[in-house]
């Protein structure tokens, strides 16, 4: 079954895709989406990684992003916060008991706000691509770029193939509060040592909204076996810029640890 359909979390409509079987007995991919993603920028790599493993995945759009209802900005400094209760409410109404958290940038960060305050309960491992713990002045620089460039190229129109009319709350609702004052304080190594489930970091070694030392924090804190993988001449989005890359060290990862997490 590979199916694109909306269900309502908390009286708002998020679109979802669910591929493969409904959840049973084997752990489901949960994908979350970067800070300008959507259910369709994740493209066919969800279904790849579902085949190569034999497993189920879900991947939705969060609220102000594509097919999704819109949300009122400016978004408050604890968003991601936020969108980590939306996630425990999404999986126990789902019924998704055993999730494999596949997060991408702001993504990966909510994997880890949830992973780490349910004390992993229903995670059977994480996988993360470009997480951040906390802000960086380079990645904040870059984040203040993009404005511009939103404004005086194509970018917009690019995005609105993704968003249609949420492009714009997509857009402004991730690079506004990025860039809020109150939001270069923002820290979640805090949830980091409750995670004791396995973890996969992949990182692009020029990726220009983090560095490696998201990395190092994570490896540092976290309970869990941890991997690593650093991909040369990559920016910020491996499975895009190295998709066959970022699918083998996923479904490798998963095949070898799948017996640690149940």
């Amino acid at each position: 079954m590979d199916t694109s359909q909306r269900f309502i979390i908390n009286g708002t409509n998020l679109e979802y895709r669910w591929i493969g079987p409904p959840p049973g007995g084997s752990p489901t991919f949960l994908f979350l989406h970067e800070g300008l993603g959507c259910v369709s920028l994740w493209r066919d790599f969800p279904a790849r990684l579902a085949e190569r493993t034999g497993l189920s995945a879900l991947v939705y759009s969060r609220a102000g992003y594509g097919g999704s209802d819109p949300v009122s900005l400016p978004r408050p400094v604890r968003f991601m916060h936020d969108e980590a209760e939306t996630l425990a409410t999404l999986l126990e109404q789902l019924n998704i008991r055993e999730a494999i958290l596949v997060g991408h940038s702001d993504g990966a960060s909510i994997a880890l706000i949830h992973a780490g305050r349910t004390g992993c309960a229903g995670v059977k491992a994480l996988l993360l691509e470009a997480p951040h713990v906390f802000t960086e002045p380079s990645g904040l620089a870059s984040i203040a770029k993009i404005t511009e460039v939103y404004r005086t190229t194509d970018l917009r129109d690019r995005l609105a193939r993704h968003h249609g009319t949420n492009t714009d709350i997509a857009f402004r609702g991730w690079n506004d509060v990025w860039l809020d004052p109150d939001f270069r304080s923002w820290n979640i190594e805090e949830f980091l040592p409750a995670i004791t489930v396995p973890v996969l970091l992949i990182q692009g070694n020029d990726d220009e909204y983090g560095t490696i030392r998201q990395i190092e924090a994570i490896k540092r804190q976290v309970k869990g076996p941890v991997e690593v993988l650093n991909v040369p001449a990559c920016g910020h989005s491996p499975h895009r810029e190295h998709p066959g890359l970022a699918l083998d060290a996923m479904t490798s990862f998963v095949q070898r640890h799948l017996a640690i997490c149940q």
